[in-house]
């Protein structure tokens, strides 16, 4: 795992503390970090939750804010694990999507097209 795949998840962990148990559970398990299992089974089932019921709008702005600027990063192996995690969840709800998009910058809004057009639903 790359140092910009340990910032994310460790931002991820400050955004959202209440998946802490689930995270070192995770590792335990595997024995191992595994980004795209963290992000997809653990971060981002809290993010559809928090988008569904749009009660805490600084959380999810200050997520998508940092979303945005993974979007931006020159990390390719980053911006790659969250294409195929973070935004490829967001697609699988319109609904959702739609809410996720008023927080989103224009560059996670255009991966986000990207991740849906690789998996054929554009």
């Amino acid at each position: 795992m790359n140092k910009k795949s340990e910032e994310f998840l460790r931002i991820m962990l400050d955004f959202l503390p209440s998946t802490d148990d689930a995270y070192r559970k995770s590792i335990a398990d595997y024995g191992e970090v595994l980004e795209t299992v963290i992000i997809e089974d653990i971060f981002m089932p809290e993010i559809i939750k928090l988008l569904s019921e749009q009660r805490n709008i600084n959380l999810l702005e200050s997520i998508f804010k940092y979303f945005e600027e993974v979007s931006n990063d020159e990390d390719a192996h980053i911006k790659n694990i969250f294409s195929i995690t973070a935004l490829e969840i967001l697609g699988n709800d319109r609904a959702i999507l739609g809410t996720a998009q008023k927080y989103m910058g224009t560059k996670t809004i255009q991966l986000q097209i990207e991740a849906d057009k690789v998996l054929g639903r554009i």
